[in-house]
């Protein structure tokens, strides 16, 4: 459900206020006698044992909703009709932890997230996936019946009951949250069955789970937890013997040769098995990579990149690419697409810190050393690839290995075959990718215009574009009959329309001496005399159906900004992201693969705490792969405002 980020236009979460002592026990109580939780209470119980169960109720409800818990209402849009949802979400903290979502109250009924699993174990019934599954969930997908692990199930995992799900690699460690579809408990087998098991509310890698008031990233999942499992874990292996991972997949949910749920397709696909080749791949490469491997990994990735190009570019002299190229595109183009990712841990593993060379700067100059590439130092922070020799035998002689589809967990292998650079894979949880943006300056008529828009029955306290304030100026001219009888063009000024120019420029003078002004200049004049507001418009929406409220003022522009750190090395910060519904995190996770580099978000200084805003840095100097960035978000260029803080002052 919760796909959006909370601040952004579709998802809101209002100021978080603390929740009262009685409120918070209250709810505490719904929740412990909703799930079964409450100790049973003896009637002959002696004054020990009452205080006893007391205590116990108290520690409970703290570690459920600590004594710091905040609640807030928020709104947002589920499912492919973007059914409005309304709910609140409940944030805390145990001491010495960071504040996160605990819980989200939708339709009177309460969903933990997996940071409340994490420290409340069997909390809810427990259910199994593998972990391909697993990455499928945590796109969207419902959860389907032939992907459960097992028989037997937990019995409270009933009809309509609400269960955790964890993968048979971590199988005491919940990863998402959702609502039984069937009574999964009364399941004998799950071998050549079909439809929906699970309704899947809220998995790690959500908004939910990437909520922060200090803007960190979502936590990472622990290794093990105690008390989830209630058998040992080796059962679970065994509960995969009956597993039918090529089971069929109706209507919906987990559809593992694809990368987005089947709800969201126009037509439901019939079979959703896994890839046989995929699972076999999988097994075979689930070892520890050592640095070696890795290297070799990033060695092969590009050779196989150049061995693209000549391929698919054979009538071009430089097959395809424009020289010189920047590191990140380096890695963009030619290396990160080319990497055997399979599985979310060989994507994990394989990445350009984890190589002997820890940068993509080095690693170039290894292949300059090699003499596959001829390369230079630019600004001192930056390597740039010249040349290649494309005629070397290491590309020539090459044989294509096999690569992940685009549709795995993985990913790596998107947008091959494209004669132009290829793109850099999109990261699917990133709302703002391919969204299409459109920036409106809108204008309020102030007090004393309000005259010319009552005589053509216009509205003066609406909002109006530039072109529909001309109408009602255009019909306050002619029903006037102000249109001067020599010149079309000239208006004559009368009373309302000379308070218009105040006389304090030279131009207004001449104006006022004159008594006639040009239509086209008093037409700016009054938008001029206009209060301003704007809005940012996505996807179609206009100014009268947007979720968004116009604001007051122009319309702010993303910065990019180059400066200088510790020792003279440079980073690209970027701010303003927020108006433009693009959320920091999903940016600086792609910037970091793009780049090659690390990267960070925090508020930025002077934000407001009522209405924080974010900074995303990246190291090096960045500005043409966050440029690019931007455009996929939709962000026009003349949008955006570079500023270069590197420079000396003269």
């Amino acid at each position: 459900m919760f796909k959006k980020k909370p601040t952004s236009h579709l998802a809101q979460i209002k100021a978080l206020a603390p929740l009262r002592s009685s409120d918070r026990r209250k709810t505490a109580d719904e929740v412990i006698a909703d799930l079964g939780l409450k100790p049973v209470s003896k009637d002959d119980a002696n004054e020990e044992e009452k205080a006893a169960a007391v205590a116990e109720t108290t520690a409970l409800r703290n570690a459920l909703f600590p004594e710091n818990t905040l609640s807030a209402r928020f709104t947002t849009t589920a499912g492919p009709d973007l059914k409005p949802v309304s709910g609140t979400v409940y944030a805390g903290s145990q001491p010495g932890e960071e504040q996160r979502l605990l819980w989200v109250r939708i339709k009177e009924r309460m969903y933990p997230t997996v940071y409340t699993l994490w420290r409340n174990s069997a909390l809810l019934p427990l259910l199994h996936t593998p972990s391909i599954v697993v990455s499928k969930l945590q796109q969207g997908a419902d959860l389907m019946t032939p992907g459960l692990a097992g028989p037997p199930f937990p019995p409270r995992a009933k009809k309509d009951a609400v269960v955790a799900i964890a993968s048979t690699e971590s199988p005491s460690v919940p990863v998402a949250v959702g609502v039984c579809e069937i009574d999964v408990s009364a399941l004998q087998k799950v071998q050549g069955t079909k439809g929906h098991a699970v309704r899947i509310e809220h998995w790690m890698g959500d908004e939910l789970w990437g909520w922060s008031a200090s803007g960190k990233p979502g936590a990472s999942a622990p290794e093990s937890l105690p008390g989830w499992m209630p058998q040992e874990e080796d059962d679970i292996a065994e509960k995969m013997e009956d597993l039918d991972i090529e089971g069929e997949a109706q209507g919906g949910g987990v559809a593992l040769g694809s990368a987005e749920p089947v709800s969201s397709r126009e037509a439901p696909r019939s079979n959703g098995g896994v890839d046989s080749e995929l699972i076999e791949e999988v097994e075979l490469n689930e070892k520890e990579l050592t640095t070696k491997d890795i290297d070799e990994a990033f060695r092969s990735a590009f050779i196989y990149g150049v061995y693209h190009h000549r391929q698919t570019n054979k009538d071009d002299p430089k097959f395809g690419l424009k020289f010189p190229l920047t590191q990140s595109l380096v890695m963009s183009t030619l290396v990160q697409p080319f990497l055997p990712a399979f599985t979310p841990a060989q994507t994990q593993a394989l990445q350009i810190k984890k190589t002997s060379w820890k940068n993509i700067k080095k690693f170039i100059k290894s292949l300059d050393k090699q003499k596959l590439v001829r390369s230079k130092d630019r600004d001192g922070n930056e390597v740039v690839i010249l040349d290649i020799d494309f005629d070397d035998a290491c590309f020539l002689n090459f044989k294509p290995y096999r690569l992940p589809k685009k549709e795995t967990a993985g990913g790596a292998s998107q947008g091959r075959g494209d004669k132009d650079n290829i793109p850099i894979s999109e990261t699917s949880g990133d709302p703002s990718v391919g969204q299409k943006l459109q920036k409106l300056e809108l204008f309020r008529p102030r007090e004393k215009l309000a005259p010319i828009f009552e005589v053509g029955n216009a509205d003066s306290h609406r909002l109006f574009t530039a072109s529909e304030l001309r109408d009602p100026i255009n019909a306050y001219i002619e029903l006037e009959k102000l249109v001067s009888p020599t010149n079309k063009a000239l208006v004559n000024l009368n009373p309302v329309l000379a308070t218009i120019f105040d006389s304090s420029a030279s131009l207004d003078k001449q104006v006022l001496a004159k008594g006639s002004v040009p239509r086209n200049t008093l037409i700016e004049r009054i938008r001029e005399s206009c209060a301003r507001f704007w809005i940012v418009l996505k996807n179609g929406e206009t100014p009268h159906t947007a979720v968004a409220k116009p604001k007051s003022g122009n319309a702010p522009a993303i910065t990019i900004t180059l400066q200088l750190v510790g020792s003279g090395r440079k980073v690209t910060k970027v701010t303003g992201l927020e108006p433009y519904f693009i959320p920091p995190q999903p940016l600086a996770d792609e910037l970091r693969k793009t780049c090659a580099g690390s990267t960070s978000v925090e508020k930025s200084q002077g934000s407001s705490p009522k209405d924080p805003r974010m900074e995303v840095t990246v190291q090096g100097p960045q500005t043409d792969a966050v440029l690019k960035a931007l455009e996929k978000r939709g962000v026009n260029r003349n949008w955006v405002e570079l500023v270069d803080k590197t420079k000396k002052k003269k």
